[in-house]
């Protein structure tokens, strides 16, 4: 699927609207809240802004930054990786990636971070009157110069199994292209990232369990665990152990207020449901353990609620 060119919110141009656009007003709609400043000359409305996911702002601001560039940028990076709904940890940036020929040097300025890496013998794709980085080569490019876990969680995003459409890339294809052209730096970490990588993680706190998980020492676990219960009831593990028939739930605190649980349900019904659905998992495994997304950031009390459920670990206490 080629990548869209659609804006998700309405954006104010002043460079579309001269005619309309009154300069103190929006500086005082700014200043108040009223909107927000996407980039130079590109304006939002905060609440559908502030609604957007933070991968879809920064799409939103790599859209606007295009649209007042010369023809013919290669959008790369995390800018590439936005546009295509590549996800990863961390915050995102303020500055749209770019990426250019070794000979035009990698100064960044304005909103645009320019990385001279040389454009022979990467792939791309059209994206209107500029190239972008396909999405092998955007998760690549990560791999090759993003932090382990962050890397981590670009390259199982583009692998992902489950996405509408079907993944955006394969490990094949991530290691055909790594080998392909001469070696780069980052090539080792690269590879590392990509042999561990795994299809199945449905968002980046998942990988991050993953990545985490083997770092403190716990044994091999798999993503999306499907069981049907006793009950019926089709359920599906964040984290799932098989050589000790461990179960790890990884909530954030919004799942009990998402739309998906029902628009019409009490909160409370959805936490008693929730805890009925827990209580008939706990039946039918040896070991059961709930954490926050948030506590993924703590190794040690990772460590600490693991350990305490019964699973082992080969390392010591960080």
């Amino acid at each position: 699927m080629p990548p869209t060119l659609d804006s998700p919110i309405e954006v104010l141009r002043r460079a579309d609207q001269l005619d309309t656009v009154d300069d103190r007003r929006l500086r005082k709609n700014v200043r108040s809240g009223e909107w927000v400043r996407v980039t130079a000359g590109a304006y939002a409305r905060a609440a559908p802004w502030n609604a957007l996911r933070p991968i879809d702002r920064h799409r939103v601001r790599v859209l606007e930054v295009c649209r007042r560039l010369s023809p013919g940028a290669v959008v790369s990076h995390l800018a590439a990786a936005a546009v295509h709904g590549i996800d990863v940890l961390g915050a995102w940036p303020r500055l749209v990636d770019v990426r250019t020929e070794r000979a035009s040097g990698g100064r960044s300025g304005g909103a645009v971070r320019r990385h001279a890496l040389g454009l022979d013998g990467v792939e791309c794709a059209d994206f209107g009157v500029h190239r972008i980085t396909t999405p092998a080569q955007t998760a690549l490019d990560l791999a090759r110069t993003l932090p382990f876990l962050r890397a981590s969680t670009a390259v199982d995003q583009a692998l992902w199994d489950d996405r509408a459409g079907g993944p955006l890339a394969t490990k094949t294809a991530l290691l055909d292209l790594l080998d392909s052209g001469d070696p780069r730096r980052g090539d080792v970490r690269a590879r590392r990232v990509i042999e561990a990588a795994e299809s199945g993680a449905a968002n980046v706190r998942e990988t991050q369990a993953r990545v985490v998980l083997a770092q403190l020492g716990f044994p091999p676990s798999r993503p999306q665990e499907r069981r049907i219960l006793a009950s019926g009831r089709l359920v599906f593990g964040d984290r799932y152990f098989p050589d000790h028939d461990h179960w790890l739930e990884i909530d954030g605190r919004g799942k009990y207020l998402s739309p998906e649980f029902g628009d019409d349900r009490d909160p409370a019904d959805i936490v008693i449901d929730e805890k009925n659905r827990e209580n008939e998992i706990r039946r039918e495994v040896r070991g059961f353990s709930r954490l926050e997304a948030t506590d993924l950031d703590h190794g040690r009390r990772v460590y600490d609620v693991l350990t305490a459920d019964g699973l082992p670990s080969s390392r010591p206490r960080p």
